[in-house]
């Protein structure tokens, strides 16, 4: 078995205020045996409708910048891998990508992953801020397993979970900040269960708290039972997990097997 810390934060506005929480949260998470510790989208600060796209450019970072480099930082000296997020400098004047990052236990970037999928939807246009990625993480090897990366609305979006359980993912680990609203929590257990239960394999998806977000940070097994379900409290959540499950639950119910990708192409009418 391996402890994950999941990390459900209510982030501020202000960078410097996040960066002291986020810090100590890794720290902790190390003295509670964790081999991984996961924090939420947006985890940087928490922007509000009021701020323009040019003053969140102006604050966004290189992944070189002081924000990510403390933080990888204190990862080495814990010897803990982090999945953590921030708001990172675009090519595009006035946005800015929504970048996840995965480190090692030596404080070194071995995976970065720009959320492709904006939240243009249910009254939300995050494009008038935020400058989409381009690309899909591959699944990289971690001392918790094979881990796939995603972020938020990425989830409403099977082709993207299944693609990376199929390359390889024994752990999908979407960072999010899930926004309250009309059965929006309904959504969120459901998409969480079902894309762990359809891949066979973990689920873990830190949200934000507070503010305009519902909370209810999850772990979800391969077999859809949920672990852990922080309902609206801020802090630390700590759940084992077991890759023997993964590989039991992928020989019952071979669904990444039993697909019949020769005959399910895109149909041409």
């Amino acid at each position: 078995m391996t402890k994950i810390a999941v990390i459900q934060m209510k982030a501020y506005t202000e960078k410097e205020k996040n960066l002291k929480k986020i810090l100590d949260y890794i720290v902790k998470a190390a003295k509670r045996k964790s081999a991984l510790c996961v924090f939420p989208e947006f985890m940087m600060f928490y922007t509000t409708s009021h701020q323009s796209a040019s003053e969140l450019a102006s604050l966004a970072e290189k992944i070189t910048g002081e924000f990510v480099t403390s933080i990888l930082e204190v990862a080495r000296k814990n010897s803990v891998q982090v999945v953590g997020t921030f708001y990172e400098k675009s090519p595009k004047a006035n946005r800015v990508y929504d970048t996840s990052f995965l480190t090692d236990r030596n404080g070194r970037i071995v995976s970065k992953y720009r959320k492709i999928h904006l939240y243009d939807a249910l009254g939300f246009k995050e494009s008038t801020k935020l400058y989409p990625g381009s690309s899909l993480a591959r699944p990289i090897k971690t001392n918790v397993g094979k881990v796939g990366m995603l972020i938020c609305y990425d989830l409403r979006f099977p082709e993207m979970s299944r693609m990376l359980a199929s390359s390889g993912s024994e752990i999908l680990v979407a960072p999010s900040a899930w926004v309250q609203g009309k059965m929006k929590e309904e959504h969120w257990i459901t998409i969480n269960k079902t894309r762990a239960i359809e891949n066979g394999c973990y689920v873990v998806a830190p949200d934000q708290v507070g503010n305009i977000y519902c909370g209810r940070s999850l772990v979800v097994d391969p077999f859809g039972k949920i672990l852990l379900d922080m309902k609206k409290r801020e802090g630390i959540g700590i759940v084992d997990i077991s890759l023997d499950q993964v590989k039991q639950v992928r020989k019952i119910l071979p669904l990444l097997k039993n697909r019949r990708t020769d005959i399910y192409t895109d149909l041409k009418i």
